[in-house]
């Protein structure tokens, strides 16, 4: 829930004038932060490679380079280059050819290789921890029919690859819950520690961490190499894992996780003992006065507040480094302004967390627990609000970081998760505004319901706590005056066993119907669990698509030009006609031009050549260039072989770069007609 607690009018008034102000701000950093400064990358991209793809070579190569985006992690088998019968010809040894901002690795072939087509396969893992691969061919001579079948399986995918996404999924779920349960009892509602149903909750979330972290080490090795669940066993490949920034920081969130063990352990002991033994006058200043009122600063004999800011530094420092777990290792991490980003990521799941880990708190305590103050509802109210301002902050920066224009947001399939995440905020933020409606009516007067609690002296039980003394006391209130004798008189075991079981069984159902009573008796605070769970329901989607988004590759394209982030779809051809006119005898024609698969890398080419009447035109000569005019580059020339008559082709056509390219064909009709005709298309 994000409003903030009622106010005066004038308050009121004041903040309604604020928003809008915010609004405008917030559009105008938007607007400067993706026009101000040129995206960069996240996910690595191969980007150019030797021999190319499709490339047909008169002699053997000595080794197979590849050049990526980015930094990447490999091995001495990322590399596989295999002959036509699918044996492999290259050494098994990782050449490092890094230099400066040059990315690039290799491996050698052995000598004497024979004429064929011959197969590269390659693997590695991102410097954003996410796995790549590709496979390409070349040939020797002359091509060769080939046994070997090119990979059709993405790294990372397959059911290993589901199983790492629902470790992910259940590791910022768990993340979510442990940090905003525990800021929720410290920063709303201190008696909250007491309670059983918040207990279970945050140590569920904490076990829930834990072994989604450990899941995804073991399943590391399988889900960035062979895609087997066998490999969970494979000791050398964890001790490889563990040399990695991934492996690191999973092993760094294990020990912080013990460190967030002991938090818990205090939370929920000394610290959850002192607040239930707080008399009706302390409970009261510490959790269901305003805080406005001077009487809150009185300390009695059993203050808790030196505890509690201990345990909120405490707290805030472990869920940091938790936090900073996923930012030192993943999208953060890579591109531009990292020292900016990793900061801004840590801050946005820390208000996540809080946000929406506080939200399944206050509806567990709506749910399972009758005496939830009001007080602690308005405290959650401003936490939660100003938890979205930090989302919005951060999250306007990250999406200019990963974006980079405004043609990503709907022509990336990061974009429109973005999108899809944007909205599933808007309609989060409008069932808060209903549940904000709730607040304002619980905050403005007692209900029957307190009231007749607050007319009953408590009663302790044997063996009971103030957790079940507040029972008591709530049953008595909805119950008639035989119930409360009845309920507070000494109970007598029964020898027999199984009666005494049976016995407990009606005692706890009793309990359980007088306290759904007492919770059904306030139709305020109904209407904000409705609402609550409604948001929380919300929630769960918008974590999963969260997940999604965080293993996406970013909108930006890999180099720093205009038209970047274009909506070209990838491995389509390029197609189009040009036509021409020497001004010669028969010099009208048309020339027909196929570029496949029309994207940066290597390409295939076919031209066809068209008279007048539409019959094949059979060129004495045709050339192409390529020229990338934002990048000065070009013009690349290229003389097309002929095919058949009035039909090109060229094989193995290399752009380096996404953009605005320009193509200009020249033909010539006779010894002296000659025309150049272009047309500009976008290589994405």
């Amino acid at each position: 829930m994000t409003a903030t607690a009622p106010a005066p009018s004038t308050a009121r008034a004041r903040v309604t004038a604020f928003l809008p102000r915010l609004a405008l701000v917030l559009a105008a950093l938007l607007a400067a932060l993706f026009t101000a400064a040129a995206p960069a990358t996240a996910h690595a991209a191969l980007t150019a490679s030797d021999p190319t793809d499709g490339a047909v070579v008169a002699t053997a190569p000595a080794q197979v380079t590849l050049s990526f985006s980015e930094q990447v992690a490999m091995g001495d088998d990322s590399i596989r280059v295999l002959d036509p019968q699918g044996k492999r010809v290259d050494t098994g040894e990782l050449r490092d050819m890094c230099s400066g901002n040059t990315v690039r690795y290799g491996t050698a072939l052995h000598t004497g290789l024979p004429n064929g087509t011959y197969t590269v396969a390659w693997q590695a893992v991102s410097a954003d921890s996410h796995p790549i691969s590709g496979a390409f061919t070349f040939s020797i001579g002359a091509p060769s029919a080939t046994d070997v079948s090119l990979p059709t399986a993405q790294a990372g995918g397959g059911p290993v690859g589901i199983a790492y996404g629902i470790a992910r999924y259940a590791a910022y779920a768990g993340f979510t819950v442990l940090v905003g349960g525990a800021a929720f009892i410290l920063l709303c509602w201190r008696r909250g520690a007491a309670e059983r149903p918040l207990q279970k909750l945050v140590v569920r979330a904490w076990v829930t961490l834990t072994a989604a972290t450990l899941a995804m080490l073991v399943l590391r090795t399988p889900y960035t190499g062979s895609g087997s669940f066998s490999d969970v066993f494979d000791l050398d490949g964890l001790r490889a894992v563990l040399e990695t920034k991934t492996g690191a920081s999973l092993v760094s969130r294990l020990l912080l996780l013990g460190a967030a063990a002991l938090f818990v352990a205090v939370l929920f002991g000394v610290y959850a003992r002192r607040v239930a033994g707080l008399g009706p006058d302390e409970a009261g200043r510490s959790d269901g006065a305003d805080e406005s009122d001077p009487a809150d600063e009185a300390e009695g004999p059993d203050d808790t507040s030196d505890l509690t800011f201990g345990l909120a530094i405490g707290g805030a420092v472990v869920a940091g480094g938790i936090a900073a777990t996923w930012a030192l290792s993943e999208h953060a991490s890579t591109g531009i302004q990292p020292g900016i980003a990793m900061p801004a990521d840590i801050l946005h799941l820390m208000a996540v967390a809080m946000w929406l880990g506080g939200l399944a708190a206050l509806l567990v305590a709506l749910h399972k627990v009758p005496g939830i103050e009001r007080a602690a509802v308005r405290r959650f109210s401003r936490v939660a609000f100003v938890s979205v301002l930090v989302l919005a902050v951060t999250g306007v920066y990250q999406s200019w970081r990963q974006l980079g224009s405004w043609s990503a947001l709907t022509g990336t399939e990061y974009g429109q998760l973005l999108l899809l995440k944007v909205g599933l905020v808007a309609v989060l933020l409008g069932i808060a505004y209903v549940s904000r409606r709730w607040t304002t009516r619980l905050a403005e007067a007692p209900t029957d319901a307190e009231a007749a609690v607050a007319s009953v002296p408590a009663v302790a039980a044997v063996g009971q706590g103030s957790d079940d003394v507040s029972r008591e006391t709530a049953s008595g209130a909805v119950s008639e005056g035989s119930d409360v004798s009845r309920e507070t008189e000494p109970v007598t075991v029964p020898a027999d066993p199984e009666r005494a079981a049976q016995l407990a069984r009606q005692r706890a159902a009793r309990e359980n119907a007088l306290e759904k009573r007492v919770r059904d008796a306030d139709p305020d605070r109904a209407g904000l669990r409705r609402s609550v769970l409604a948001e929380a329901a919300i929630a769960v989607i918008l974590l999963a698509v969260t997940t999604v988004l965080t293993s996406t590759e970013p909108g930006r394209t890999m180099e720093r030009e205009a038209g970047r982030g274009s909506t070209a779809v990838p491995d389509r051809a390029v197609k189009i006609t040009l036509p021409f006119d020497t001004g010669g005898p028969n010099g009208k024609g048309s020339v027909r031009l196929e570029l496949d698969p029309g994207r940066v890398g290597a390409n295939t080419l076919h031209l066809w050549s068209e008279s007048a009447d539409g019959t094949p035109f059979d060129l004495p000569e045709i050339k192409v260039a390529f020229t990338l005019p934002a990048k000065d580059i070009g013009p690349l020339p290229l003389v097309p072989e002929r095919a058949a008559p009035g039909h090109w082709t060229a094989s193995g056509v290399q752009l380096p770069l996404t953009g605005e390219w320009r193509i200009d064909v020249t033909v010539r009709t006779s010894d002296i007609d000659q025309t150049t005709v272009q047309k500009t298309v976008k290589i994405g």
